[in-house]
């Protein structure tokens, strides 16, 4: 009698094409997004020379579209934040690739550090913030792409949940 342990694949699985899924031009599933934002955060050169800081408001940069998704470079100065609100029928990314914000839910506050990653569906609301005393930088990606950003009061917070799906080390939440 034979198990499942026992199943063996004979020769280099590379060598049967017809086994192998094409590389996809764009992004079409929330890992393929959450691993756009971390490919994109990595390579400095592509966003670190855009990066602008304004005193009066937040500072975004639309870095990159694709069929159906759009990525935005945003910069927060201390104190800045978004005000509670969801992204519509978005669902989204969010990646802090310099200093630290603060989400804000219904289940309380993080602080996502460098390296941070959040991901959420639509419909979830929350509010981000700067609330340290040095700058921020994030990345944010939005599919589809962002047509709507509903404000709510502070008291109300959807139910929906972020996922965590990286976080450096000292990160707290995702």
């Amino acid at each position: 009698m034979r198990s499942d342990s026992d199943l063996q694949i004979a020769g280099d699985i590379l060598e049967v094409p017809h086994l192998l899924q094409p590389p996809r031009e764009h992004p079409a599933t929330v890992a393929e997004f959450a691993g756009l934002a971390r490919t994109v955060a990595a390579d400095r050169a592509q966003w670190e020379h855009l990066v602008r800081y304004d005193a009066t408001t937040r500072w975004y940069h639309r870095l990159r579209t694709g069929p159906g998704y759009e990525v935005w470079l945003l910069s927060w100065l201390p104190g800045q934040g978004t005000g509670r609100h969801d992204h519509g029928p978005s669902s989204g990314v969010l990646t802090v690739l310099e200093g630290t914000l603060t989400e804000h839910t219904h289940r309380g506050a993080r602080a996502l550090a460098a390296g941070a990653q959040r991901v959420f569906a639509p419909g979830y609301t929350h509010e981000v913030v700067n609330d340290t005393l040095h700058p921020a930088v994030s990345l944010h990606i939005y599919f589809p792409g962002l047509t709507e950003m509903p404000m709510h009061p502070s008291a109300t917070c959807s139910a929906a949940r972020a996922e965590p799906v990286h976080q450096e080390a000292g990160a707290v939440g995702g």
